[in-house]
């Protein structure tokens, strides 16, 4: 006999159903988040466990990799992808980890890709520097908006890290002055030790190295799409990869009339902003890239262009990780 089995986790417990080959229910238990527990619920089955379907939440670290280290084949769920049954009168946890065994015992179970554990703390240590690069910034700002309102003068970011003391001859304003500029300089402390880490990991990355070939793609760039990509093996085709860096226009035509949108936020947004963040690179290192977007600009808009160009460099860039090239211009702008 085959077992299937499917997990519909939560912040505090999950749900946890299995089922035969036959489509019958043979277990069926709500258990808090304790791996050991899982585990002991598990092991009777061990052995004729075909696999385990795991909701893709925002807290499936612990249990996908727990699952991993014990032995078992786990599955991570696609939500977005998932059609609901809509012929049942009531849906709840039961039923929709049910289906999800389901779908995984028809072999039609939508999945999305599990990020290695050996490089997942890198990745996510880059995403919290763009956390604190964002904090940063909205403290910068609001410092040079205080400066206007009281001072009627702009300043620039860097003359809002050297105010002097008193500068705004209130003690109210300048208490606020003072504690932007210590978060300031703490936050430049931090983000330079996540900046350390990232490019002492990396050194040896073959990704990494290639990417930084692209003018106007430095460390933390090449470091952050190298890392959100993870294995370009993973990607059949360049439209994939491009799709997945929400670089190519999400929409529905019919009769050559648009009829509507699909899902636009389908992708990775930290790739999305890497590449425009590239692309705004392109512009000022190349100039190829410039008469690129100045063509495209002048018949469109400039959002459009700065995306047209960040989906070029899209493209390049996954051409150079899969045959491990260095990045060429004529090859993309002609």
């Amino acid at each position: 006999m085959i077992y299937y089995a499917a997990i519909d986790l939560h912040c505090n417990q999950c749900t946890l159903v299995m089922i035969d080959d036959e489509d019958r229910q043979v277990m069926r238990e709500r258990l808090p988040n304790n791996l050991e527990m899982i585990l002991y619920q598990l092991s009777p089955y061990a052995g004729q466990l075909y696999g385990l379907a795991v909701e893709s939440t925002f807290n499936w670290y612990w249990l996908v990799d727990g699952l991993n280290e014990a032995g078992y084949r786990v599955e991570l769920v696609q939500t977005s992808q998932v059609k609901k049954y809509e012929g049942l009168k009531e849906q709840n946890d039961w039923t929709e980890a049910l289906w999800l065994a389901h779908l995984l015992r028809l072999g039609i179970l939508p999945t999305g890709y599990i990020y290695p554990r050996e490089t997942r703390g890198l990745r996510d240590i880059l995403r919290k520097r763009l956390r604190l690069v964002s904090q940063r910034t909205a403290h910068i700002l609001s410092l040079e908006g205080l400066y206007n309102r009281c001072c009627g003068r702009q300043i620039s970011a860097r003359e809002v890290r050297h105010l002097p003391e008193g500068a705004f001859g209130d003690p109210d304003w300048d208490l606020m002055a003072s504690t932007s500029q210590r978060l300031l300089t703490g936050l430049d402390a931090e983000i330079r030790r996540l900046e350390k880490r990232a490019d002492e990991a990396l050194a040896s990355h073959g990704y990494y190295r290639i990417l930084q070939t692209i003018p106007g793609v430095g460390k933390i760039l090449g470091a952050t799409i190298s890392l959100e990509t993870g294995d370009i093996k993973r990607f059949k085709r360049v439209g994939n990869y491009a799709s997945y860096c929400r670089c190519v226009e999400s929409k529905k035509t019919s009769n050559q009339k648009k009829k509507g949108e699909g899902n636009r936020k389908n992708g990775n947004s930290y790739l999305g902003l890497a590449w425009m963040e590239a692309a705004q690179g392109a512009l000022v290192w190349q100039e190829k890239a410039r008469r690129f977007y100045q063509r495209k600009k002048a018949r469109k808009s400039v959002w459009v262009a700065r995306k047209a160009l960040a989906h070029k460099l899209c493209r390049a860039g996954y051409f150079m990780m899969r045959d491990q090239r260095e990045y060429c211009s004529s090859l993309l702008f002609g």
